[in-house]
């Protein structure tokens, strides 16, 4: 099992939480990412400037990379992920190369799945095994450690934020970008100005999302 990333490793999972889950993975058939923890090592704690939550992994072979709706580079995007570059060429007349987010996580933005890992071929399998805890751990510590922008898409992303108080920070909602939601108003929300805007206006530099 793969060691907690050391800027968040004082959170009280890794303690109370880690080992247990960490056991039951490692009996656990099947499953990926191999590094469920890769998000929390290419945004370390003291870097985190915008978080994007996600849902579970992909559950396609393959596909998940530990960050929240990133695709394998050279991988074409599809489902969310297409629709999320449709709208940031709509937003900002950006377009991407590939569904590789790893140049995202490395600007401070927080690519985070509410749940970490998932058996291969099944959606939401390790849904209720514990990341939930974690991941809410994660965003009381960035919420508290500063101004953040938070991207909240879907439902269950906003629910998990609703007790983050509000002062201080951006938070963008809007639905899911999935095939089933995006039309509902995800397309000409325009998340990715938004952010870098308000990064601009809090002395920070902003995100560049072609990276």
């Amino acid at each position: 099992m793969p060691a907690p990333p050391e800027s968040w490793a004082d959170l009280p999972f890794f303690r109370q939480d880690w080992p247990a889950l960490a056991a039951r993975l490692a009996m656990a058939p099947d499953w990926q990412p191999a590094d469920p923890f890769r998000a929390l090592r290419l945004t370390p704690r003291e870097a985190v400037r915008v978080v994007i939550l996600g849902q579970d992994p992909y559950p396609t072979p393959g596909r998940a990379t530990g960050l929240a709706f990133g695709f394998p580079p050279g991988a074409p995007p599809q489902h969310s992920l297409k629709n999320i570059l449709t709208e940031l060429h709509s937003d900002l007349g950006l377009s991407r190369p590939d569904g590789d987010l790893a140049g995202w996580a490395r600007q401070g933005v927080l690519l985070l799945n509410t749940v970490l890992t998932v058996p291969s071929g099944q959606s939401n399998g390790h849904k209720g095994w514990g990341w939930e805890t974690l991941v809410a751990q994660i965003i009381a510590a960035t919420a508290a450690d500063g101004p953040r922008a938070f991207l909240l898409w879907g439902g269950p992303a906003q629910k998990l934020c609703a007790r983050v108080p509000r002062d201080g920070h951006l938070f963008v909602e809007s639905p899911h970008p999935s095939p089933l939601s995006v039309y509902r108003g995800f397309f000409g929300s325009r998340p990715f100005s938004r952010v870098n805007d308000w990064l601009v206006a809090q002395g920070s530099s902003p995100i560049d999302w072609a990276a």
